[in-house]
């Protein structure tokens, strides 16, 4: 388990107003009843076509974790607010929810529960928070670090931006979501200790000037890491001084030792203009196979006009805060929301939450999640929202329908299928095996392969189809009618 801060307890971390809801529930008796809550987003970051779905490792850690101490309980004494009954269940507190999710890489589009939980509304309701703040945020920069790998077109992508995180478990599990993500490493050496993820850098501009001249400082770190020599070159004049002390460095100490450069990074200037001209001095020196590193303020667009627009030189790239913060993006919306409750008869009773802004109206029900591939291609085609018990045949033709423009339908055959949402939780007891980062990695490329080219476009991408199932749109639509009778509207 990775401690965000081993002084404090996380259960500790969430709205105050989801204590002040449990200790009305308990006043109210219904603090047994059985809630059903959909954690899903509205809107993909950016403009984009789907996320990347990340940070489920660390929920699973706080929930085996859920438990409040003697010195919480005493904080909530002393808000003089809370019943001497609810201090009393925070002591006996036992987490016993089911929890259902998609594992992390899965791809993922607007409106369809990336989780749910069943459990107890107590239980279902105080864990909001944490859910919230562990999946959005690592999903957001799961999402943008892929933006920015694919941008540079299979070049690797170095994640660079500790220094500019929002604080140190920003920085750390951020590290972590982007190598989900595609990076090739980070500068962040506790994400490395934590999680595996390769630690990279060489050197700043300081290690330069700490030296009488820049080519001393090239000598000494050439002779220091002769099998991994790259040179930061842009101290002070890059193309009259940069490259040929370190031209020089690599005749000088590298060559005699049989070793070849890694690399020079630029970090300033026009960096298409100077990746242009280096790259013919170092060809004409010997050292075609010496990398170019560009960093500086990169993201996915600069990235991609480097490359494609400005006929750039560069092998690979460190990005820093446009990508760690998600810049251009910087929340991600995911929302937990009640969509059930259970009778005392165990009959699910579904509900929904109403807006004027269609979009913010919520999916009644206990749920599940398939997604349908092309039996030939092997491409994701289709997300279907259906109630819990319905079972989708992949022999039979099945007619699927926009959920508001209802007229606009298809009719799906030759599929296969596959249920997004995994047990991860049964009466508070894990039955999911934590996948290793790595795993997750590679089921992330795997998740992407599966995608359309037309839906991983920057610029208008192509809207991925999630409709609901016919009997689970009947339900929100009779819903819908209900309270518009019910409210005069």
């Amino acid at each position: 388990m990775f401690d965000y801060n081993n002084e404090n307890n996380l259960s500790m971390l969430a709205d105050y107003y989801e204590f002040t809801m449990a200790n009305g529930y308990l006043e109210n008796g219904l603090e047994d009843t059985i809630t059903y809550f959909d954690m899903y987003f509205r809107s993909v970051p950016d403009d984009g076509g789907f996320v990347i779905t990340a940070g489920l490792e660390q929920l699973i850690d706080y929930l085996e974790n859920l438990k409040f101490t003697d010195k919480d309980i005493e904080y909530f004494k002393s808000k003089n607010c809370f019943s001497e009954k609810f201090l009393n269940y925070l002591r006996d507190f036992k987490f016993e929810c089911d929890v259902w999710a998609m594992p992390e890489g899965t791809i993922a589009f607007p409106h369809e529960p990336l989780m749910i939980v069943r459990g107890p509304a107590i239980q279902a309701q105080i864990l909001e928070t944490m859910a919230l703040l562990t999946l959005n945020h690592q999903t957001m920069i799961a999402t943008k670090a892929n933006r920015i790998v694919r941008a540079a077109d299979g070049r690797p992508v170095m994640e660079f931006g500790a220094r500019r995180a929002h604080g140190i478990t920003a920085a750390t599990l951020g590290a972590r979501a982007a190598y989900i993500g595609g990076v090739a490493g980070t500068s962040n050496t506790l994400t490395d200790e934590k999680f595996n993820v390769p630690a990279l850098g060489t050197m700043a501009h300081s290690w330069i000037m700490m030296f009488d001249n820049e080519y001393d400082a090239f000598k000494a770190y050439a002779e220091m890491f002769p099998d991994n020599c790259t040179l930061l070159v842009d101290t002070y004049n890059v193309l009259e001084e940069g490259v040929p002390n370190a031209i020089k460095v690599f005749d000088d100490i590298l060559k005699p030792l049989g070793k070849r450069p890694q690399g020079i990074r630029i970090d300033s200037g026009d960096i298409a203009y100077l990746s242009k001209r280096a790259r013919v001095m170092l060809d004409e020196a010997g050292y075609e196979d010496c990398g170019i590193v560009a960093s500086n303020a990169l993201d996915e667009y600069s990235i991609r006009s480097l490359l494609k627009n400005q006929g750039a030189k560069l092998d690979s790239f460190g990005v820093g805060e446009r990508l760690i913060t998600s810049r251009s993006h910087p929340v991600f919306g995911g929302v937990y929301k009640l969509v059930a409750l259970e009778d005392k008869d165990n009959n699910i009773i579904p509900k929904i939450k109403i807006s004027e802004n269609v979009g913010k109206i919520t999916t009644p029900g206990f749920k599940t999640v398939y997604r349908m591939y092309d039996k030939d291609t092997h491409k994701a085609e289709a997300d279907l929202v259906c109630l819990y018990e319905e079972n989708i045949e992949d022999d039979k033709p099945i007619e699927i329908f926009h959920p508001v423009h209802t007229w606009k339908r298809k009719t799906m055959t030759n599929f296969y299928t596959k249920k997004l949402l995994v047990p991860i939780f049964e009466k508070g007891k894990l039955v999911y095996d934590k996948p290793s980062l790595e795993e997750i990695r590679n089921y992330t490329k795997k998740e992407l392969e599966t995608l359309w080219p037309e839906i991983k476009r920057f610029e208008n991408p192509h809207k991925y189809i999630v409709d609901l199932s016919l009997p689970l749109w009947k339900i929100k639509n009779e819903l819908l009618l209900k309270s518009k009778s019910k409210n005069n509207i």
